[in-house]
Formats: structure tokens, C-alpha cells, sequence
């Protein structure tokens, strides 16, 4: 989340396409919170722009020449901690979606979304919170489920998903079936600060950054099945 005094959200946006980012430069600084601070034209740049510029999100296009944006989005989260990557693609089926959000991205637009829902996704993904809708979830997850049928969790994670309360595991599940912090509250009948106070510490016991790498825990712990 932006602690800027004005609270304006600063963007970087990354696409090979100029038209693409000067038509989302365009409807980005439209908006009085959001101001869109530079462009990259390739993963290699977004990686140094982010370096320099700190912005609060990254529109991430995924094809790109030189570095792609999976392994862009890879090395920002590594080694920036702050920068939210929001991704940007053309299907909202792409193979490489799910890769990215492996690597750390915080969710994903499709290129034609709407000048409102652009700037909503960037404020969402701004505030700390996951864009996946339960829809595109379900849908990303079995499509790629497929691929393999043995969990992809590395031995650290195993034990660290040992450590989750019953309660936390079940609020994870609901994570990942994309319910967010007031919707998993009303489903356990409890105050919306205790769901919040539960995800913390779900990503501090399971070393995750954000719910987004939450609910792909989840679906790789198989405590979620696709359908």
C-alpha cells in the first residue's frame, strides 16, 4: 500500500506495444489517485525502472522480447518487496498466467479491460489485496492441475503448512476460493480484524507475501481441488 502523504498510487507500466502504454498512460493519469511515473519497454528495463522509480505497481505485460515478464515480475518481488506486480495478458487462460502468479504477481488484467476496471485493479493490487476473481481462479487452476499430478510444495513449505491453526487452514481455503477478508468473516461469523489478524499470520507461518501466493499455496497443498 502507498504511505505517500497525497496517496496518490504511482505506476510503471511495461509492454513492448507503445500503443498499449500510452493508451494506459493515458487512462491511468486520468485518475486523480493514480499517476503513472514510467514506461519499460521489456522485462530487463521494468526490472531497473523498479530500481529506480519504486513504484507502488507494476502493469506487467507477460511476452516481451529480451527478459519476459514471468521472470521480471521473479526478480522485482525478490528484490524489491514493495513493488506490486499487477499482470497484463491477452487470454485470460495464458499458460504463462499462473507461472506468474507463482513468481510473485499479485494477479492479472486482460489487456481489454475497462478504463474503470484498470484503475480499480491498480488500486486493489495497491492495497495490498489479491486480484483473482473466484471465476478466473477456478478456471486458471484446472487448467493447469493438469500438468502435474504431484504437489510442486518444497519441503520448507510442507513443514511450515504443519504449523497452520485448524482455524487458519480453513481460513486459507477460503482464500483461495477467492473470498475476501469481509466475505470469509461473514462465512465464520466472526469480526472482519480477526480474519485480518488470521491472514497475517498465515504469510508470516507460510513465508508468503500476499494472498494471491496464498491461494496458490493452497491449490498446490491441495487443500483446494479445481471445479
Amino acid at each position: 500500500m502507498t504511505d505517500r502523504a497525497d496517496g496518490t498510487i504511482r505506476v510503471l507500466i511495461a509492454d513492448d506495444q507503445m500503443m498499449v502504454r500510452e493508451g494506459f498512460s493515458v487512462l491511468l493519469n486520468a485518475m486523480p489517485d493514480i499517476e503513472v511515473v514510467g514506461e519499460a519497454v521489456n522485462g530487463r528495463e521494468a526490472v531497473a525502472k523498479v530500481r529506480e522509480l519504486s513504484p507502488d505497481v507494476v502493469l506487467m505485460d507477460i511476452r516481451m522480447p529480451e527478459v519476459n515478464g514471468i521472470e521480471a515480475t521473479r526478480e522485482i518481488v525478490a528484490a524489491d518487496g514493495t513493488s506490486k506486480v499487477l499482470v497484463l495478458t491477452t487470454f485470460d487462460l495464458d499458460e504463462y498466467v499462473y507461472q506468474a502468479l507463482r513468481a510473485g504477481a499479485s494477479g492479472f488484467l486482460l489487456k481489454d479491460a475497462s478504463a474503470r476496471r484498470l484503475a480499480d485493479g491498480v488500486r486493489v493490487v495497491a492495497s495490498g489485496e489479491a486480484l483473482l476473481a473466484p471465476s478466473v481462479t477456478r478456471r486458471l487452476i484446472t487448467e493447469f492441475s493438469r500438468l502435474s499430478d504431484t504437489p510442486r510444495l518444497m519441503p520448507s513449505a510442507q513443514a511450515a503448512y504443519g504449523d497452520l491453526t485448524e482455524r487458519e487452514t480453513e481460513v486459507l481455503v477460503l482464500i483461495a476460493q477467492g473470498l475476501s477478508n469481509s466475505e470469509i468473516a461473514e462465512r465464520l461469523v466472526v469480526a472482519e480484524s480477526t480474519i485480518k489478524t488470521h491472514v497475517s499470520r498465515i504469510l508470516v507461518k507460510l513465508g508468503l507475501r500476499d494472498r494471491t501466493q496464498a491461494a496458490v499455496f493452497a491449490y498446490e497443498a491441495r487443500l483446494v481441488t479445481p471445479g
